[in-house]
């Protein structure tokens, strides 16, 4: 067993590991953090989706040795201070880019990468980014409507502060 540390939502946190322990799985026995989900186990369907140093992930294939000192992000960490729904999560509700749910937080994060690296993407770049991420029962139109909806609430933020 290994000691790991790492900045997971802002705090510095520490935990143990074998060497060959999930991220996905550390966060969630470890760290407590269940909002990322395992969904197929074999990278494919994006339901663990990751903020790993500012990059999305696919913690179901990420080694948490590899972890020591990075700084981490959940869905947990997407919420505003005041624990209200940040830009994203609210988007996702109010346009209803989600029913399950279960594949909810692998999306949020997915799209809040996109707009990070492109905060005015077309529908088809974001349907072209989330092809990583499955939904079983929405058939992704308000999931792209929720991308987009949050894009523009971010523009519009961004114009504001300017």
């Amino acid at each position: 067993m290994t000691t790991i540390t790492m900045t997971v939502n802002g705090k510095e946190r520490s935990g143990k590991a074998e060497g060959r322990t999930l991220l996905v799985d550390f966060l969630r026995t470890e760290m407590g953090l269940t909002g990322t989900h395992v969904g197929c186990d074999t990278s494919q369907c994006g339901c663990c989706v990751v903020h790993v140093n500012g990059e999305s992930v696919k913690a179901c294939a990420t080694f948490v040795s590899g972890m020591d000192g990075a700084e981490v992000t959940t869905i947990e960490g997407m919420a505003n201070d005041d624990g209200s729904l940040g830009v994203m999560q609210a988007s996702f509700k109010e346009h209803h880019g989600l029913q399950c749910g279960f594949c909810t937080p692998g999306m949020i994060m997915s799209a809040t990468d996109l707009l990070a690296n492109n905060p005015s993407p077309s529908e088809d770049e974001i349907r072209t980014w989330l092809k990583g991420n499955i939904c079983r029962c929405t058939g992704y139109h308000n999931i792209v409507k929720s991308v987009q909806a949050a894009a523009a609430t971010m523009a519009g933020a961004r114009e504001a502060a300017e």
